[in-house]
């Protein structure tokens, strides 16, 4: 009757939320549709703390520095260390890592396409339809839908998926993040920078409402800033912390930008057959940022609410992943956000 391919679920966004969700859904021997707009790279300081590595199955290959600890710069110009005690902090590049991820979800049974998603409408028999434009090449984008009996958005904090889907989405509240990623020479002179080390700085001259970072990524660095700000220059503070840690002449490799929610939304379903992960449902620690564990484990348990939805029928499944994320992560997200609230509130 519908000429339309039909998958049980369409992934739409293939970070680490995304790509999860699509390996787990995979594995669990539902057919999954994994679009992804190709070539886009998210600024991250690339941070992946040892639980998720275990959780996860992520292999050490793919980390390229492990940090020992952590420097961080008051207003006042202080600075505290935070040594880690008999371990570290992975640190990898997202292209490398995002790309190993998506890659694992194919090899699980995913049909991995490039696309950009455009719209969610609704068959004769209330079925969701994905509409999306296809990357053939400059000019060359072609129109395509595809049926779904459930839609996982994960894509990002200004999630199109969101908008259309749940009233109330577009009023999360974000920061912009820029980063430029650069080449560490063999030797860098004084303490500004260590290649084991994570510094982090709560400066107003490098963001007036954030913070702003530098990360060892082995032979490359991650330096940027964040602010809602929209009268604040991030390309100048940037400038300035290269220029305050020596490496304002070290060769840029590429520069990105993206927005980076600040608060988890309220409600992560549509009570049908749509549910949010990873940026899109707000999942980004306050205070310290941290994105990529919380991503993956709401990627994993939007994947658990959809697998229990299409084996139920019950749309009352999809609450579970917000349900389960909060139950495990709401306290320390309140905490870190009281801190937040202190921290940026005033220099």
């Amino acid at each position: 009757m519908y000429a339309r391919l039909t998958y049980d679920v369409v992934v739409v966004g293939g970070g680490p939320a995304g790509a999860t969700a699509a390996h787990d859904l995979s594995v669990a021997g539902r057919s999954v549709l994994l679009l992804d707009r190709a070539g886009r790279i998210k600024p991250c300081g690339g941070a992946i703390p040892p639980v998720a590595m275990r959780e996860f199955d992520i292999p050490d290959h793919l980390l390229v520095a492990r940090a020992k600890g952590a420097r961080i710069f008051a207003p006042s110009a202080k600075r505290v260390d935070m040594p880690i005690d008999n371990g570290f902090v992975g640190m990898v590049d997202r292209d490398v890592f995002d790309e190993w991820l998506r890659d694992r979800a194919a090899r699980a049974g995913a049909d991995r396409v490039e696309g950009t998603f455009e719209m969610l409408s609704r068959d004769e028999d209330g079925t969701a339809v994905v509409q999306y434009a296809s990357n053939k090449g400059p000019g060359k984008a072609e129109k395509r839908t595809v049926r779904a009996r459930s839609v996982v958005g994960a894509d990002g904090a200004l999630s199109h998926v969101a908008r259309q889907a749940m009233p109330g989405a577009q009023r999360i509240p974000y920061v912009f993040a820029y980063h430029e990623i650069v080449r560490i020479p063999a030797r860098v002179e004084g303490d500004a920078y260590d290649a084991t080390r994570c510094d982090i700085y709560y400066q107003g001259r490098y963001s007036p409402d954030f913070y702003a970072w530098v990360f060892p990524h082995g032979d490359t660095a991650s330096i940027g800033t964040g602010s809602a700000n929209k009268g604040f220059s991030l390309r100048q503070a940037v400038g300035a912390l290269r220029q305050e840690t020596g490496l304002e002449a070290t060769a840029t490799i590429r520069k990105e930008g993206a927005p980076i929610p600040l608060k988890p939304l309220k409600r992560w379903d549509n009570g049908r057959d749509v549910v949010l992960a990873g940026d899109a449902a707000g999942v980004v620690a306050p205070a310290s940022g941290e994105g990529i564990y919380y991503a993956m484990t709401g990627g994993r348990l939007a994947a658990d609410a959809v697998h229990d939805f299409l084996a139920t029928g019950d749309a009352r499944a999809l609450a579970t992943a917000r349900k389960r994320f909060m139950k495990a992560h709401g306290r320390v997200f309140w905490i870190l956000g009281i801190m937040q609230r202190f921290w940026y509130s005033s220099e």
